[in-house]
């Protein structure tokens, strides 16, 4: 190739201009497997973006969706209802619990927060409570990337650029109880973290506060972090004492991620409003959904109507995706199995903590495991910034052909850690395979970063 043509390449208009990633062409994908255009194959430990549920290639998906097509690709919602969407919501507000049976579609997990933030405010509004606004998160955590999703996110390096356009919104902590050191048991601990919601309640003024949104398990903010089970009826007595709507944002944890519909449901949580998406349609048709209870909706109809809507809202073709999606979760069992599965890939998950000494923390529910990598594990001293490990485990790993997932938040550019989230079709086979090839991984970091191994 000469330097005229190598510079038109770099010219063609691809996503490749708007990140520093340089990724193979993919070619082809099946159950927890994708393979690139050279012929190579990768074991999809990240479901993609921890969203590929049921796995690649699923027929009964793929042809649900071919035979809406037959029928009609696209009909308005604010026009037509559509048999899809009408069995998809019907369908979800069976599994749904506490009365969260009215649904409202989107396209993705930020337009679902999104969509509940209004909807949270717009409630505000119309019961004559126009004062309260401001929506409590925590720090860190993540939303999504709209500036409505960014004003409530714990994450310095995605929100400080755009706070001058939109309204940045109190936080407090992240349920980090494994890093504390004191005398506290954990359930003391998690009594603590959420008491310094009811702090920051009255610090704002209760008057002011609209809600509080979590993840009942952290996502790629805090990979994975399950907060003791004293948290959450402590959050929900405090959201019930100050009139505040408790948010649960389970666009990561959902559709039996964790191994159980919703992640609140290890704890039967009562959320007021509830934020979908990723494994609702399994990553074959962009989809997500808020699901509310009529106490909040009936006053926002009564109102006349919420105001919002996207065009895609609804989409025939994606709400077919979501019914075969729901269909495939109970043929198959994923739920059970995200659970049988999920408790075998953190037993050898901690097993590698004692081969690696520089990894600690395993935590998650089902198939939806993380941990930590630290330069002291019993201080939990983070390894130096410069090293990047977090960045170098996902790129040799993805050398070796394992996908894993990562994001390096502790509310900055701090913190290495890896989650490891197969498809819920994982057998016990290929969780060995996965495990295999990140002890293979963790070895190479080990040599490259100089960091302590076990014999």
């Amino acid at each position: 190739m000469t330097a005229v043509q190598s510079v038109e390449a770099d010219r063609r208009p691809n996503l490749f201009h708007f990140t520093r990633l340089q990724r193979p062409m993919v070619d082809r994908a099946d159950g927890i497997y994708l393979w690139d255009k050279s012929g190579r194959r990768y074991i999809d430990g990240s479901s993609g973006a921890v969203n590929v549920n049921v796995g690649h290639g699923n027929r009964n998906v793929i042809d649900a969706m071919k035979r809406q097509l037959d029928r009609v690709s696209f009909a308005y919602i604010f026009q037509f209802e559509n048999e899809q969407a009408v069995e998809l919501a019907r369908g979800l507000a069976e599994r749904l619990p506490n009365g969260l049976d009215r649904i409202y579609f989107v396209s993705g997990g930020s337009e679902a927060i999104e969509a509940c933030l209004k909807l949270a405010r717009q409630w505000a509004v119309a019961t004559g409570q126009d004062k309260r606004w401001k929506i409590i998160g925590r720090m860190p955590s993540y939303h999504g990337v709209t500036i409505g999703t960014l004003a409530v996110t714990g994450d310095d390096i995605l929100t400080k650029t755009f706070d001058a356009s939109g309204r940045p919104m109190p936080l407090v902590p992240a349920p980090f109880v494994h890093r504390d050191h004191d005398n506290l048991s954990m359930e003391q601990r998690g009594i603590r973290y959420a008491n310094m919601l009811e702090e920051k309640i009255l610090e704002e003024g209760s008057e002011s506060v609209l809600a509080f949104v979590m993840e009942p398990i952290g996502g790629a903010a805090t990979a994975a972090l399950v907060p003791p089970d004293s948290y959450f009826p402590r959050i929900r007595e405090i959201c019930d004492r100050y009139g505040i709507l408790l948010i649960h944002d389970e666009v990561m944890t959902g559709i039996g991620r964790t191994g159980k519909f919703l992640g609140g449901d290890h704890w039967s949580c009562r959320p007021d409003i509830v934020a979908l998406s990723k494994g609702l349609s399994s990553g074959y048709a962009p989809l997500g959904a808020l699901a509310a209870t009529q106490r909040i909706v009936g006053p926002v109809l009564e109102m006349g109507g919420f105001l919002h809507g996207h065009t895609y809202g609804g989409n025939p073709v994606a709400c077919a995706a979501g019914v075969a999606v729901l269909g495939e979760v109970d043929r198959l069992g994923l739920v059970e199995n995200s659970a049988a599965m999920g408790e075998l890939l953190r037993g050898e998950l901690e097993a590698l903590t004692r081969r690696f000494p520089f990894i600690a923390d395993v935590r998650g529910k089902g198939l939806f495991m993380g941990a930590e990598l630290y330069a002291d594990p019993l201080a939990k001293t983070p390894l130096p910034q410069a090293l990047n490990a977090n960045l170098r485990l996902i790129d040799l790993a993805f050398e070796r052909g394992l996908i894993i997932y990562s994001r390096r938040v502790r509310g900055g550019p701090v913190s290495d850690n890896f989650m490891v989230c197969p498809p819920l079709i994982v057998t016990r086979d290929q969780i060995g395979e996965i495990v295999s090839v990140l002890g293979d991984t963790l070895e190479a970091l080990a040599a490259e970063l100089d960091l302590p191994v076990e014999g």
